[in-house]
């Protein structure tokens, strides 16, 4: 599985979000107003994406529909991986402690973190 450029990836976001078949009309209006992209330029990304195999297109009508061939926890976790591995030397700590030093972490992040390892734990203890 590649890697997804950051203009491609926020398509991809768009159409898990979505969690159905879309158009490029409905990808369209989710996408940052901000941004001024023209329809060229957003089908030259799902014709990429097509490609890639990130999602597949059907005619329906008039309209071309895209629908994600990859999950996207799958995508998630591999890209998360990359990081831990690329940037932090794979260490989960490591990331963290950049998150946190960097001021990214509030308290209530902390506290959810440390729910989440705790209920992971737990997890892991019922298994054995």
């Amino acid at each position: 599985m590649k890697r997804l450029p950051d203009s491609e990836l926020e398509i991809m976001m768009i159409i898990w979000e979505l969690n159905k078949p879309a158009t490029r009309f409905e990808i369209e209006e989710r996408m940052d107003k901000g941004r001024k992209l023209s329809p060229t330029t957003v089908l030259s990304f799902l014709s990429r994406l097509q490609e890639k195999g990130f999602v597949a297109v059907e005619k329906a009508g008039k309209n071309n529909v895209y629908r994600a061939l990859i999950d996207r926890e799958d995508y998630m976790q591999r890209e998360s991986g990359n990081i831990l591995k690329r940037l932090y030397n794979n260490s989960a700590k490591n990331f963290l402690a950049s998150l946190y030093d960097g001021g990214s972490l509030s308290e209530e992040d902390l506290s959810e973190l440390r729910e989440f390892l705790d209920e992971k734990r737990a997890e892991g203890k019922q298994e054995r």
